[in-house]
């Protein structure tokens, strides 16, 4: 195990209190105030451990813009609204985002931007995309204001638990030190009730690994529950599955490459793939409507990519096309983030049918 401050204090802790809860684990290597991963770098890019789709081609801003354009639209131009994006990365999306508005009238003057953003680094560049902006440690701290919003991967980044079935019944996954290796372990009592299961998980076989994500259902419903009373839109966009299943999805990244994700906790970016089937039942339980999740390759070619494409390519050089060209493709492509990543949208039940989710 690489020796890190942030190792020795989760060693401590284990030794102190015995073995954590994965999600305890989770909550530390990447939100520790001092050094949590998110904490202490700017993850994103060539020169970080991974890249989003805001970072590969303005098009995707772009399109996300135009999209929540249209819903602001329908709903009849609210006067004022937040616009408002959770874990924004460096700023990108809503940057893009706001230049595709500008052609929506009256939207830019209406909009006021929120970013929940809890990283004092990224909160810089940030601020250096979009100065106007209001930053918030949490959702709920968000103005009571009609919502327009999106979360691109943000919730595979949320803590989970993970139970395991075994001849005992469904045991917690804990995490604990064997020697000076964090490992994981099982809790020594099983659960009481499978009740805070998915149906689909609870008939898995004995071994198999049921995740859940508290933090991220508690979330979507709080979202759900601001569209369905006061109406706006949102777009959860991340890497995952649509329907609940068993499985352990726990993965680390680091220099664009999958890590150990109990070796050297802060130094890599931990994450699962999300279950779009538990967000929806949540969105549904806070009263609104939730679509979908559809592949992002087929959203993004629903919104109109391969004409924003040629657009941007009329006036390019050869190099320029080309880049082009290779950003549609890694975006929407099924073999790249196009099948990996889902789309869910959110409107306000009886609303017409969005785009992107026919």
């Amino acid at each position: 195990m690489t020796a890190t401050a942030l190792t020795h204090h989760i060693a401590r802790l284990i030794e102190e209190t015995g073995p954590i809860p994965l999600s305890h684990y989770m909550a530390l290597a990447l939100g520790h105030p001092d050094h949590g991963y998110y904490m202490t770098r700017d993850p994103l890019g060539a020169k970080g451990d991974f890249i989003t789709a805001p970072e590969i081609s303005q098009m995707f801003g772009e399109l996300i813009g135009l999209w929540l354009a249209e819903q602001w639209l329908q709903q009849g131009t609210p006067k004022p609204f937040a616009l408002a994006e959770l874990g924004p990365g460096r700023g990108t999306l809503m940057s893009d985002l706001l230049r595709a508005i500008r052609s929506v009238p009256g939207m830019t003057d209406a909009a006021e931007v929120h970013f929940v953003e809890t990283s004092p680094s990224l909160r810089d560049e940030q601020k250096a995309r979009v100065p106007h902006a209001t930053w918030h440690e949490r959702i709920d701290t968000l103005p009571q204001l009609p919502l327009f919003l999106v979360a691109n991967e943000f919730f595979d980044a949320l803590p989970v638990t993970q139970y395991q079935r075994t001849e005992r019944g469904w045991c917690e996954r804990y995490v604990g030190l064997e020697g000076k290796r964090f490992i994981p372990v099982l809790a020594p009592v099983p659960l009481a009730s499978d009740a805070l299961l998915p149906a689909p998980m609870k008939n898995a076989a004995e071994g198999e690994i049921a995740e859940i994500s508290p933090a991220s259902t508690a979330i979507a419903e709080e979202i759900a529950s601001r569209i369905a009373s006061r109406r706006g839109a949102a777009l959860f966009i991340d890497y995952g599955h649509p329907r609940s299943a068993p499985g352990d999805t726990l993965q680390a990244m680091k220099n664009h490459a999958y890590a150990d994700p109990f070796d050297a906790p802060g130094t890599a970016d931990i994450t699962t793939h999300v279950d779009f089937e538990m967000l929806s039942r949540a969105v549904e339980t806070g009263g609104a409507e939730a679509h979908g999740p559809v592949e992002q390759g087929a959203f993004l070619t629903a919104l109109g990519i391969e004409g924003r494409k040629e657009a941007l390519t009329r006036n390019a050089t050869l190099s320029q096309r080309a880049d082009i060209a290779k950003a549609a493709q890694r975006l929407t492509a099924p073999g790249e983030m196009g099948s990996l990543f889902k789309v869910l949208g959110i409107t306000p039940r009886g609303s017409m049918l969005p785009a992107g989710f026919a």
